[in-house]
């Protein structure tokens, strides 16, 4: 089983998994940023991951954080290679009305955010990240089926080997229980592009 493989970095103070599905409890005060805008640096968010040197794969993830209540709130598929080095997807909670789905790009300790307005009565998100060697592909899907593109990004220090998987945190006071099933590594899904050649 793929959940076997999987491999703690910070392990939260309560977690739970089976066969079945993934329980991550967070911890206050975890998080997952670097610098840019804010220039605080946070860098103490539970992952869990596999370790791989394919270098052409695609890994899905089902998450549920119906649990989640307070704002930045969050679950979702990582990529951590070091602190100043990562990716992540997830849907941050706002409020009763509206929470955000969006990543997080970190190269060489600066990072980006990407966000979409989501309703917040939207409880379950699957991802799928995609590499083709240096370069990753992050999509999301509300029913486990038809995927859409979030972004493509170019990760400075995914040379080689690489670790990935899922990760959950509450910046704030708070904490919440988020849930990972349906873990499956693949072949690649991303096809080479068939379009502009390169220079």
């Amino acid at each position: 089983m793929l959940n076997e493989k999987l491999v703690w970095t910070r392990p939260p103070k309560k977690f739970s998994i089976n066969n079945e599905k993934i329980e991550i409890f967070t911890d206050p005060h975890t998080d997952l940023w670097q610098k840019t805008y804010y220039l605080f640096c946070n860098d103490n968010a539970p992952l869990l991951q596999l370790e791989s040197d394919d270098r052409f794969f695609s890994f899905t993830v089902k998450t549920d954080f119906h649990d989640s209540h307070k704002r930045f709130d969050q679950c979702g598929i990582v990529m951590y290679l070091d602190s100043e080095n990562w990716l992540k997807a997830s849907v941050e909670y706002e409020n009763t009305s509206f929470q955000h789905l969006g990543s997080v790009v970190t190269n060489n300790g600066y990072s980006d955010w990407a966000t979409t307005v989501i309703p917040a009565d939207i409880k379950k998100v699957w991802y799928r990240l995609s590499r083709r060697e240096m370069d990753f592909r992050i999509e999301s899907s509300f029913d486990g089926i038809n995927f859409s593109q979030m972004r493509i990004c170019h990760m400075t220090e995914a040379k080689n080997k690489i670790r990935f998987g899922v990760y959950a945190c509450s910046p704030e006071d708070s904490s919440f229980k988020a849930v990972f099933s349906e873990l499956k590594l693949s072949e690649c899904v991303w096809k080479a592009h068939d379009g502009q050649k390169p220079d």
